[in-house]
């Protein structure tokens, strides 16, 4: 996915995703190439830039992630058994681990989002120093094989609550 669509890679490269379990071909996804990585990095660049997700309110922000624990949640039994399929965890733990984990550390950030203000710093009297809190802008997010959800809930959960563009 490249700015809200899915694309091929740029040589057309596809990578096999096998079940661990039986050895099953699950899908085949887009193999990137450096090319493709430079193409998800100035959409990442521009979507920040113009403020699309950046400059909303902090209570849009929430909302959006709110709805996103919920569809994590109303979905939490087909994503574990995807997730089982893919690394061969076993279910009980998936089920506990990844869906729950993933959508309860989304609304913790969301919830977080209207708690969040500036500082005065501790300054001499005659001078005012705000500390401001801001976005940095494209955070690039590596996640391990093992636990997608739950990890990758980890870093997009704080990145996109704080109004970063994010690239997994």
């Amino acid at each position: 996915m490249i700015d809200g669509a899915s694309v091929p890679a740029s040589d057309g490269a596809t990578l096999d995703v096998l079940s661990p379990i039986d050895g099953q071909l699950l899908t085949s996804i887009a193999k990137g190439t450096a090319a493709d990585m430079d193409a998800a990095i100035a959409a990442a660049r521009a979507a920040f830039e113009d403020g699309r997700w950046a400059s909303q309110a902090p209570a849009a922000r929430k909302k959006a992630l709110m709805k996103w624990a919920e569809l994590i949640e109303a979905n939490a039994l087909e994503l574990a058994v995807l997730g089982v399929h893919d690394n061969g965890t076993e279910i009980a733990m998936a089920l506990k681990a990844e869906p729950s984990s993933a959508a309860g550390t989304i609304r913790y950030y969301a919830e977080a989002l209207d708690k969040v203000y500036g500082e005065i710093a501790p300054t001499a009297k005659d001078v005012l120093g705000l500390i401001h809190k801001a976005p940095v802008g494209v955070v690039g997010a590596i996640i391990p094989w093992n636990f997608l959800l739950m990890i990758g809930a980890w870093k997009l959960g704080p990145a996109l609550a704080t109004g970063n563009s994010v690239i997994v």
